[in-house]
């Protein structure tokens, strides 16, 4: 039995860059860095005062006034996301195809600011003071839960949690929801907003983030010799998928075809990478055969990327693992170096990025790769945007717990 077709239809970003497709696109193209000085809390003590943080965001012009002290931030940008893409798809939900459209819309950390803003007011004030709202504004699942309330989506709905790979996880899973038959259309991607108090000094614990507070825009720099650890970001990426007799039917705008989706445990450290990358190489090559193509058809992966020693190392190793004497002829650019780390949001706001270098037949750039590092030697986009034509695109995610996600689109061919 052939596979069900699926395709995107629509797209939605909130970044650090921007709020909405055009604005992070843009900024994307540009080289420009979303990476400033922290304002959301006084990092004055900490190693890490820099972040990626989303300004100029109003949720009122998303989501109902009374409805916005019942969410945290996070899942204001995963309603906010969806509402774009949504938008922009075309597709309407209805009592009659209701059942059918599902949503997969997952976090990696969930509430952090609201947990943090209550325990204060629980030491300060009791218990009696704690909002009612408090669960429904902080567990993960409640982004999918609101944007399915949001669009009156009633089929399958879920939330992975899998750390930096949760974007991705997400769409690939409602990737195989459509495929196998079980809905027609899914709202699926990632939201994120943990630049707190909380969410830095914990990283920071971990010596993961980068300290390099005196040039924000320089600080995350993949794959440069450089390079001195992440830097987080905040925000969200959804797309739209269908089946493609449904968005055809509808005369839906395709963006291009989702083919492949790869999922792989490390089974090593609960942070540190497989060695030689295993666990992503055998993600990749997975994507690539679930997709049926040779890996010599991607021309273009947007990489998990970090700005970590290791993990742009074994990235890179993976990557010539997989793809062999090809590794050196495709192209291969992290985003991460203008929009930061968006954790659980990063595998649907790079998903977005990916399908956009097919539809625009652009690679965005690494910027801040002034000193490749040693190993590191394969075409990353070093600065500035390329023209060329994207057949196909990979999406790299790998999160903490050596969890694993990616994602194969294709230009979309009748």
């Amino acid at each position: 039995m052939d596979k069900r077709r699926v395709v995107v239809t629509g797209l939605g970003l909130v970044t650090p860059l921007g709020i909405g497709v055009e604005k992070s696109w843009e900024g994307l193209i540009q080289g420009r860095s979303g990476i400033r000085r922290i304002t959301h809390f006084d990092a004055a003590a900490f190693p890490t005062q820099i972040a990626g943080e989303v300004h100029g965001f109003n949720p009122e012009e998303f989501i109902e006034i009374k409805e916005i002290k019942k969410m945290d931030r996070f899942i204001h940008f995963g309603i906010a996301a969806s509402a774009m893409a949504m938008e922009d798809s075309g597709l309407k939900i209805d009592k009659t195809n209701a059942p059918r459209v599902g949503v997969y819309v997952g976090a990696g950390m969930g509430g952090l600011p609201a947990i943090e803003h209550y325990h204060k007011v629980l030491l300060e004030k009791g218990p009696r003071k704690i909002t009612p709202f408090f669960i429904p504004m902080l567990i993960i699942n409640l982004a999918a839960g609101q944007i399915s309330i949001r669009f009156g989506a009633k089929g399958p709905n879920s939330a992975p949690a899998t750390a930096c790979a949760t974007g991705s996880h997400a769409i690939g899973d409602a990737f195989k929801v459509i495929q196998r038959g079980d809905a027609e259309a899914m709202i699926a991607g990632g939201t994120e907003s943990v630049i707190t108090a909380m969410g830095i000094g914990g990283f920071n614990a971990m010596k993961a983030l980068s300290t390099r507070n005196n040039e924000p825009e320089k600080a995350s720099r993949p794959f440069d010799r450089d390079r001195d650890g992440f830097v987080m970001g905040e925000g969200a990426g959804i797309v739209i998928l269908e089946e493609l007799a449904h968005a055809q039917q509808r005369g839906a705008q395709i963006y291009a075809e989702l083919i492949g989706y790869g999922l792989t445990g490390d089974a090593y450290h609960i942070t540190s990478p497989a060695p030689g990358g295993e666990g992503a190489a055998r993600c990749m090559a997975m994507a690539i055969h679930d997709a049926g193509i040779f890996p010599s058809e991607v021309g273009y992966i947007n990489a998990h990327g970090t700005s970590t020693k290791h993990g742009d190392e074994l990235e890179t190793l993976a990557i010539k693992d997989v793809f062999g004497d090809h590794a050196y002829k495709l192209s291969v650019s992290s985003t991460k170096s203008m929009t930061g780390h968006l954790l659980g949001a990063a595998g649907g706001v790079e998903a977005v990025i990916s399908v956009l270098s097919i539809h625009h037949n652009m690679m965005p750039p690494t910027i801040n790769l002034d000193n490749p590092d040693e190993g590191c030697d394969l075409d990353y986009v070093a600065h500035k945007a390329r023209p060329a034509t994207v057949g196909c695109a990979l999406s790299n995610s790998f999160g903490f717990g050596g969890t694993n996600a990616c994602l194969l689109f294709k230009k979309f061919d009748h």
